[in-house]
């Protein structure tokens, strides 16, 4: 090993270890603020994308021969963690009633999908010069709708874990509907990259090339399942995690070489887990995971980078608030009228409204996706970014209002209404 390789090495070190304290610099605000942790890590992780930019010695800060590895390391680090993510989805825990939940999960993708095709239509027709920018329209028409619709599945779990019991029938509801949910997005969100790609040839392309995936992943299931395989990775879980890491990150760039996104490589990989909730491929799963999760922080202070190097300019403020009252009418009004079509009462339907408009790291994968490929402006990356960050921040506190409210009537349903 060179000397200068070796200072690479050491200096890409370095450079992990310093974007670790970044991601516990937003943990502890986040928790100071009583928000979810991801929100801090995410906040932190963009600005600092800036801040380096902008400070003295970036470019001996991060060279531009560490620029790449650092983007790969990132991208790697959310392939992994969104492998637990996908796998997290199919063992999902125990839901409601098929008709409630299927009368819930219509109302928080439906109505939200006609609030983002309202949303495209003012990008495309009503609003700024250059916001809707160059990409086929089919592709934004389908882009935007996807990207309003989405939940942030691990950080709604971590919420309701947070609040335990009581969320009551919400939880399930609010839970099963967003794991539905989200993956009906992850194959429109193909769709759109086809669209985006080449037409309909590319829609037929990018469905192919999803077809042979799922049929390795059926076929990589199958051999993962057999008992002598089983045992090995029972009596070996280091090498198992390591090996289903490496599938994770083979399937991601091939399905980046497809013309698609390596997100969906993770998703292959996850579906790719036998369905063993306390077996060793699923420990395997949660090492991997857990490795991804580490690195996420230099994901978010990459895409922070490249997006204010792209020239972003300034936030285009009417296009950020009509986003953001498109997605919380969409989302909390269409998780109350489904839960009340599935017939809760209004409070469960309310928190069900409340707890699908958590997007989160869901809602920045999908934005980051559709801005790599060129359909989304920087301009409408940042105004649904801040849409994101702030339903998702929105969450805990309209709960707790809800809650506040519910108390504040409970004497007035004892006595009679009188206080």
């Amino acid at each position: 090993m060179t000397i200068d390789l070796l200072w690479s090495v050491l200096h890409l070190t370095a450079l992990l270890g310093a974007l670790g304290l970044v991601a516990l610099t937003g943990r502890a605000v986040a928790r100071w603020l009583r928000l979810p942790l991801v929100i801090g890590e995410i906040l932190v992780g963009l600005c600092a994308g800036p801040a380096l930019l902008g400070g003295p010695g970036f470019d001996r800060l991060l060279p531009d021969h560490l620029a790449v590895p650092l983007a790969r390391v990132g991208e790697a680090g959310l392939v992994l963690f969104l492998v637990g993510v996908v796998h997290g989805l199919r063992h999902g825990p125990a839901g409601p009633a098929h008709r409630a939940l299927g009368r819930v999960t219509a109302g928080v993708f439906l109505l939200p999908l006609l609030t983002g095709l309202l949303f495209a239509g003012w990008v495309l027709w009503l609003g700024p010069p250059g916001l809707a920018g160059t990409a086929p329209l089919p592709a934004l028409l389908v882009m935007l709708p996807v990207a309003m619709s989405v939940t942030a599945v691990p950080v709604l779990a971590c919420l309701i874990d947070e609040r335990g019991s009581g969320l009551g029938r919400a939880a399930p509801l609010a839970l099963m509907s967003a794991i539905l949910l989200d993956t009906v997005a992850w194959l429109l969100l193909a769709v759109a990259l086809g669209l985006a790609a080449g037409g309909l040839w590319g829609v037929a392309g990018a469905f192919a090339a999803l077809g042979v995936g799922l049929l390795l992943a059926h076929g990589g299931r199958r051999a993962l399942a057999r008992p002598r395989v089983t045992a090995a990775a029972a009596r070996r879980p280091k090498a198992a995690a390591v090996l289903l890491g490496g599938l994770a990150l083979l399937a991601a760039t091939g399905a980046h070489g497809a013309g698609l996104t390596a997100v969906l490589g993770a998703f292959l990989a996850g579906v790719m887990v036998p369905q063993d909730p306390d077996g060793p491929w699923t420990r395997a799963v949660d090492a991997v995971a857990r490795v991804g999760r580490v690195l996420l922080p230099v994901f978010f202070v990459g895409t922070g980078i490249t997006l204010f190097t792209e020239s972003a300019g300034s936030l285009p403020w009417s296009a950020t608030l009509l986003c953001l009252a498109l997605a919380i009418v969409g989302k909390v009004g269409g998780g109350y009228l489904g839960a009340r079509w599935a017939g809760e009462d209004r409070r469960t339907a309310l928190r069900v409204g409340v707890l699908v408009n958590t997007r989160g790291l869901t809602e920045i994968v999908v934005l980051q996706v559709g801005w790599a490929a060129g359909i989304l402006t920087p301009g409408l990356f940042l105004a649904m970014l801040v849409m994101a960050l702030v339903t998702t921040a929105l969450t805990g506190p309209l709960l707790s209002l809800i809650d506040h409210h519910a108390a504040s009537r409970e004497p007035l349903v004892r006595t009679g209404g009188v206080p």
